[in-house]
Formats: structure tokens, C-alpha cells, sequence
């Protein structure tokens, strides 16, 4: 018996296949989307898009399946990055389903699903009335209907490249050479499309989309799946690198001398762009990213808006504000043009934009929005999280000059200094990120709250 509630966690659908999510699974998805988002009385249709791991086609045919038995047609897609699919959606209107685990290993797979324009589906907006009913069809079958639906191909890769252009256009910055690592996945396929032409030249580094990963994983977050990045950089005396995720929604970035740019100083830049353009407007940041991001936004005449870590809280907060753009700490850019989706591509355009209309190296250029120290976000392994972060706040929150909140897990604000630890929801961690005035403060904060954590009862 599969236990669908062990593959629907979290805000999306993953699994390892085919021992978790098989195509039963993705079949049964399929069908229960249609339900859910009452697709046959709205658009009639669901876009479909899959990367490049070897599950990924069986997969996203078996959800097909799932959606022309209940009646509805499919728009696929193709090889897409998960970007490109959330275009779709918008342009055509219509929900969508893309299948990739996005920066995990080879043996995992999932489904990110979106209401028509890209719009999300959370946990309290569809995603658990669709796991119930994939349960229910998992035993029971799956109902269909007498007229089944059909699919049909869509090219949406120029389309998907030429509205990128649409939003940042690159045509006027002075040449830049860039390399970028594609990880072996779905960057590989967009930046041919999106820099064919213009004044970027680009450096590939494992543009051959292969899902088992043979040269790193393609997870920028993590410091060593950038080393190739960074050299190749400085070998070429690029003026830039980048490195996109498995799914390339997620850009990361590093300067000329291969530092890595933090995505809060990204999201910083490209508040100020966007600020630039729409003046006044809200910008969203969540509350890991640094405490210069508010600031940035404040001195450019926007209003910064605060929120819980997830692009569901995310997108919401922007629907609600009609926020200009949004970012987090851990690299999603998120943008009202965009249908407030987030996309790596279009923060990395933003970047090479605010890089080629003025003379000065990336490093320079960025360092005026890396303001403070980071520790990057530390995990550690607890059995209790709640009673562990009940001794940090019992630690800090009767202290002089301290503020706590709880808008997602604990955060301590000092002024000089702050602390977020928070649980994860799929893993018994907790995730804690310290940020600074100097590096001296931040490690010896950051330690006293390792302290507290690994100290706890086990």
C-alpha cells in the first residue's frame, strides 16, 4: 500500500521512484487535479512539463493519463525548467503540472502543481483534498468519463525566451563574458534559448541535461556544487558566473573572482530595478534574508513587507500587496510580471542588466548590498523541535534590548545582531540562520545557539 501522505509533504509532491511516487501515483494526481481545481467547468485544459530525469517522461504521460480520463486535455510541453512551465500557465491560462525534484538527487522525483497563472496550490488551497482523493482512487480506481480528453504538443521555449527579453532587455549593456553551470539540468535547455543572441557570451559548464547528475549535484546551495563554477570563472576571467538548480528556477551568482554573491544582495539589486520602475511599491523579502533588504527598500521609496519562509506565503503576500517582486534567502525571485511566480532567469537577466549598464566588476557593484555577515543556514538534527526552541526563547527572551516573534518558527533580534531557528516540515531538524554586524558577533552567536541545540535532550 502506498502511502500518499508520505509523498504529498510540504508544498509539493516528492517521492522516491518508483518506490514512493510511481505512475499509479502521478495517474491518480492527474485525475484528482482535475477534481479539485474543477478544471471541466474552467479552462478545460492542464499544462504539463517535465526535466530531464530518467522518471520524469513515464511520469508526467501517467499524469496525463490521469487528467484526459477525467475528461480534461493536456497542453504538454515538453522538457521545461519549472519557470518555463509557470509561463505556461500564465500565458495560456491555464493550471499546470511540472515534474521534477528539482536540486535532489537522481532516485527522487515530484510534481509542482499551479492553479491557471501559475497561481499556487498550498496545503489549505487544493493540495491535501488532492491527496485524499488520490488515496481514495489508489483503492478504489479512478472514475472516468466517456468523452476522455486529448493531448496535444506545444512548443513554448521561444515564446518563454523572447518574454524574458520582453522584461530585461540586454540589448543596450556593454559585452559580458559569463559562465554558466547548468548542473546537468534544465538551465541546459533555457540559456541556449534566452542568450542565443545579444551582447552576453557564454561559458557552458554541463549543459548536457542528464538526471543522474554525473559532475555535481545540481544544488547551488550547497558551497561545493559551486567550486567548478568558480573556477572555470576565474580560468576564462569571466565577468560573471552563474549556477542554476535541477528544475532552474533558482539562480545563484558569483563575482569575477568567483566569491559567491548572496541572494540577499541579489534581492536587493533587484528590489532597487524594480523600485526604479514602479516607484512606491511593495517588495516582499521573508524573514531570512538580510536585514539590508529592508533597508535597500526603504531608501529606494518602497515598502518592505515581511513574511513567512515558502513560496505559498510568498505569492499570497504578493497578491494581497500587488508587491512589484519578492525574494528569499535561499535564491527564488519572484516577480508581479511574472505572474508573482518566481524564476531564476529573469533575476539573472536583472543581474547582468545592473552589471552591464555601469563599468564597475561585480564585486564592487554588489558589495554595496552586502551589508552585514551571515551564517548561512545552519542544520542540526533534534527529536523535539518545539521543546528545543523553547529553551532558546526561555535563553534570550527576558534579556535587555531583545525582541522575539514567531512568525514562522523563533526569531531574536538584537539590533547588532538577530537569530531565526525554525522546524523543518518534512525532517526532524531545525534550521537556524544568524546574521550580524560583524563576523565576530555572528560566530559567537551562532555558537552559543548551536549550543543550545545540540545540548538538547536527544
Amino acid at each position: 500500500m502506498v502511502d500518499v501522505a508520505a509523498i504529498f509533504k510540504a508544498y509539493d509532491v516528492r517521492g522516491v521512484v518508483p518506490d514512493e511516487l510511481d505512475e499509479s501515483v502521478a495517474r491518480a494526481t492527474g485525475a484528482a487535479l482535475v477534481e479539485v481545481l474543477d478544471v471541466l467547468s474552467g479552462p478545460g485544459a492542464v499544462v504539463i512539463g517535465y526535466d530531464m530525469r530518467p522518471s520524469s517522461p513515464g511520469l508526467a504521460a501517467a499524469f496525463a493519463e490521469g487528467v484526459t480520463s477525467a475528461g480534461a486535455d493536456v497542453i504538454d510541453i515538453g522538457l521545461a525548467s519549472t519557470d518555463m512551465l509557470y509561463f505556461a500557465s500564465g500565458r495560456l491560462q491555464l493550471p499546470g503540472a511540472m515534474f521534477t525534484a528539482s536540486h535532489n538527487p537522481a532516485k527522487y522525483n515530484g510534481i509542482k502543481m499551479c492553479r491557471a497563472g501559475a497561481s499556487p496550490v498550498g496545503a489549505e488551497s487544493g493540495l491535501r483534498d488532492i491527496e485524499d482523493l488520490v488515496a481514495k482512487s489508489l483503492v478504489d480506481g479512478i472514475a472516468t468519463v466517456a468523452a476522455p480528453g486529448k493531448v496535444t504538443h506545444k512548443d513554448m521555449l521561444t515564446a518563454y525566451a523572447d518574454y524574458m527579453h520582453e522584461l530585461v532587455d540586454l540589448s543596450g549593456i556593454r559585452p559580458l563574458k559569463v559562465v554558466v553551470d547548468a548542473g546537468n539540468g534544465m538551465g541546459g535547455h533555457t540559456v541556449p534559448a534566452v542568450f542565443a543572441t545579444g551582447p552576453v557570451q557564454i561559458v557552458p559548464l554541463y549543459f548536457e541535461l542528464d538526471g543522474n547528475f554525473p559532475n555535481h549535484e545540481a544544488n547551488p546551495l550547497d558551497p561545493k556544487n559551486l567550486v567548478d563554477l568558480q573556477a572555470k570563472v576565474r580560468e576564462t576571467g569571466a565577468d560573471l558566473g552563474l549556477a542554476f538548480d535541477g528544475d532552474a528556477d533558482r539562480c545563484f551568482v558569483v563575482d569575477e573572482k568567483g566569491a559567491p554573491i548572496s541572494p540577499s544582495a541579489v534581492t536587493g539589486a533587484v528590489a532597487v530595478r524594480e523600485l526604479a520602475k514602479h516607484p512606491g511599491s511593495a517588495v516582499i523579502h521573508n524573514l531570512i534574508t538580510s536585514k539590508a533588504v529592508p533597508e535597500l527598500i526603504t531608501e529606494h521609496g518602497g515598502t518592505p513587507v515581511r513574511t513567512r519562509v515558502g513560496h505559498s506565503f510568498i505569492k499570497q503576500k504578493m497578491a494581497e500587496t500587488d508587491a512589484v517582486f519578492g525574494g528569499e534567502h535561499s535564491a527564488h525571485y519572484y516577480f508581479r510580471d511574472f505572474w508573482r511566480a518566481d524564476t531564476g532567469m529573469l533575476a539573472a537577466l536583472h543581474v547582468l542588466a545592473a552589471l552591464g549598464e555601469q563599468d564597475k566588476p561585480a564585486s564592487e557593484l554588489f558589495a554595496v548590498y552586502e551589508r552585514y555577515v551571515a551564517s548561512g543556514e545552519i542544520n542540526s538534527r533534534v527529536d523535539d523541535a518545539a521543546a528545543t526552541v523553547a529553551a532558546i526563547e526561555d535563553t534570550y527572551g527576558d534579556r535587555d534590548g531583545i525582541t522575539v516573534d514567531h512568525l514562522d518558527g523563533l526569531t531574536v533580534d538584537a539590533g547588532q545582531w538577530w537569530f531565526n531557528v525554525r522546524a523543518s516540515n518534512t525532517e526532524p531538524l531545525l534550521r537556524l540562520n544568524v546574521e550580524a554586524a560583524d563576523a565576530a558577533t555572528m560566530e559567537r552567536v551562532r555558537d552559543e545557539v548551536l549550543a543550545l541545540i545540540t545540548g538538547a535532550p536527544k
